[in-house]
């Protein structure tokens, strides 16, 4: 079992040239009634990587550590400067499964091995408040580095490390800094040890360097994609820890990707990118095996709570219960399957192959004014042609089929102009916000449709259990009216885009 702690710190060190760094007198720290010595703690720590150290390149740190009170393996993922979640588990000889889960976006098949050993004599003091409640930790670490494995690099030095107390003020660490800064001491330029030793012992991986400013129609593109793969990659550990928004986050990138293949068709190669928008669209299946339910079950459990009880016929909202669990199709530990197969890696690696060596066509070297916006054009031509099919049906069958074919193709034109929007500017930004517009209705009628069809197997269920359907159908007649709603509306909304719209 893995636990999670989310670390605010900083660190500091003083002028070599001095004789390195020295623990000052903190007690005129405001807020500060008392400082307690907390004794030294003897820690010893190998630091993990792949050979090629695939989880520095992305400032992750992985170790094995002996000593002090947290003993055992820790993870840290950056959240923002100076803020790290440590995700931590029990000793072993070998790195846990599920710290290994949480990694495997970055390491894939590749080899987990010693990297750096660094150890460290932790000077510790408590700073505490007038009741004895700590506000932050501070020691006096007096580190030695060993290259391990190819290198054999040696290093050491003196820092403080302030780290600030569960749910603290993240402004005390200004308080502190400040009292630091006085005592001769300055920000420490790495941030972290390991990125220290890294530096200090031997040759490091080094990050790739920033990315230049695109100045053709490919680099807008491919500026785009590689945003997405980022997001996808960065997003794994997030969904694995089944943080908030992080399944549809990872969702939207898939999507996003695949529609920027067939949207800039004429730029990438689709020979190349179609079978790996076949695996996207796979992957987006499987992020949303319960997201539609789930919604489903949330509109109706919603339109259930405003009616009045008077409408409220039979074991409704069990039944709802019942219903919801017996189409609840998936699981976490299918999701986390998925993840840790063969699959998925597969398409990692197809992912990184292309933006890497992206399959360009000869368009791609154009000037992107003229063929982004032709793409975009494109697109939105083909909204427009949908929209249009949608107004001429009459209300029914075949009109919920063509607002819901042109739900799709806006969402696909909307990604397109925010690909375009760093090319384009304002215009294509306008085309993002007005595509948004149009996917919400035609979105809020398409859930409608899928709601009804939903009432629709409720109240036969009901039925055969000779229960009342009474409020399904008053539900029913509630969608309906939603549903008629957003058709009246897509006349007037429709003409409202195309005036503004200028891409």
């Amino acid at each position: 079992m893995a636990d999670t702690k989310r670390e605010i710190e900083r660190k500091y060190e003083g002028p070599a040239a001095e004789g390195g760094t020295e623990m000052p007198d903190l007690t005129g720290v405001p807020g500060v009634a008392g400082v307690v010595d907390k004794g030294v703690a003897e820690l010893d720590a190998t630091y993990y990587d792949t050979p090629d150290q695939r989880l520095a390149a992305a400032s992750l740190t992985l170790r094995r550590r002996t000593g002090g009170d947290d003993a055992g393996w820790h993870l840290k993922l950056p959240v923002s400067e100076g803020v790290r979640d440590e995700i931590q588990a029990p000793l072993s000889d070998t790195v846990p499964r599920a710290i290994a889960g949480l990694v495997r976006s970055r390491v894939r098949d590749a080899e987990l091995v010693p990297l750096v050993r660094l150890r460290s004599a932790r000077d510790i003091r408590h700073l505490v408040d007038d009741s004895g409640a700590l506000l932050a930790e501070v020691s006096l670490d007096r580190v030695r580095a060993d290259r391990l494995g190819g290198g054999k690099g040696t290093a050491a030095w003196t820092e403080i490390e302030v780290e600030l107390a569960d749910d603290g003020d993240p402004a005390f660490l200004d308080k502190v800094e400040k009292k630091l800064r006085k005592a001769g001491l300055s920000r420490s330029a790495a941030s972290s040890k390991l990125a220290k030793a890294l530096d200090t012992t031997g040759k490091r991986v080094k990050k790739p360097a920033p990315r230049k400013d695109p100045a053709t129609a490919g680099d807008h593109v491919l500026g785009y994609l590689r945003a997405q793969y980022d997001a996808i990659v960065e997003l794994d550990p997030a969904v694995r820890r089944d943080l908030p928004d992080s399944v549809h986050s990872m969702r939207v990138a898939t999507r996003r990707m695949r529609s920027t293949f067939r949207s800039y068709g004429k730029i990438l190669d689709r020979a190349v990118t179609d079978p790996i928008g076949d695996e996207l669209k796979w992957l987006a299946g499987e992020l949303g095996v319960d997201r539609d339910q789930e919604v489903l079950t949330e509109r109706l459990t919603e339109s259930l709570g405003q009616l009045p009880r008077t409408l409220l016929s039979g074991p409704v909202r069990t039944r709802l219960r019942t219903w919801a669990h017996a189409r609840h199709g998936g699981s976490r530990r299918r999701l986390i399957a998925v993840l840790d197969g063969k699959r998925y890696l597969a398409l990692l690696t197809a992912l990184d192959a292309l933006v890497t060596d992206p399959p360009l066509l000869k368009a791609a070297g154009g000037d992107p004014a003229k063929v982004i916006a032709k793409a975009v054009r494109k697109d939105f031509g083909k909204v427009s042609g949908l929209v249009e099919q949608a107004l001429d049906r009459p209300s029914g069958a075949d009109r919920d089929h063509a607002m819901h074919e042109a739900r799709k193709k806006a969402k696909r034109t909307r990604y397109a102009a925010e690909a375009a929007a760093p090319a384009l500017g304002g215009p294509a930004a306008g085309l993002v916000k007005s595509m948004k517009s149009l996917q919400s209705l035609l979105g809020d009628h398409q859930d409608s449709v899928m709601t009804r069809e939903a009432l629709r197997e409720l109240a036969a269920l009901a039925h055969a259990a000779r229960e009342s359907s009474f409020t399904y159908g008053v539900l029913y007649g509630r969608e309906e009216q939603r549903a008629a709603a957003a058709e009246a509306a897509l006349p007037g909304a429709w003409e409202a885009i195309e005036a503004q719209t200028a891409v």
